[in-house]
């Protein structure tokens, strides 16, 4: 399984690239999109929408179930990853690359993992 040292994760299985102190890309895991099988929709929010760490700000359909996607931080959409809505097999092929939302103006931030935190957290969801 894929797990990018450079990368801060949730108990939820969402990933978060810091870019600065207060900005931020965020998308699903290696191990979510398994769990969830082929991904055929995402709902996503819009830019200027603000996301709060801890609630769901979209939410993603697979051949099995609809899932919500949780904000790791609070702060406000500066960008949306609009291939996703028309390829959203992206996140089965690429969950690293296939970002969701750019988040800036972070002022909270749940609580984040590093990768060999979260790697150890696996172990116990198996």
């Amino acid at each position: 399984m894929n797990i990018p040292k450079e990368l801060l994760y949730t108990s939820t299985h969402e990933w978060i690239r810091m870019e600065d102190e207060t900005t931020a890309y965020i998308g699903i895991t290696d191990y979510a999109q398994q769990q969830m099988g082929d991904l055929v929709f995402v709902n996503l929010p819009e830019a200027g929408d603000t996301v709060n760490a801890g609630e769901s700000f979209a939410d993603v359909e697979s051949v099995k179930a609809v899932s919500d996607v949780m904000s790791p931080v609070t702060g406000t959409v500066e960008a949306v990853h609009e291939e996703l809505a028309d390829e959203p097999q992206l996140m089965n092929t690429s969950p690293y690359e296939a970002w969701f939302v750019k988040v800036s103006g972070i002022t909270e931030r749940g609580e984040l993992m590093t990768a060999e935190a979260y790697e150890a957290y696996l172990e116990t969801c198996e």
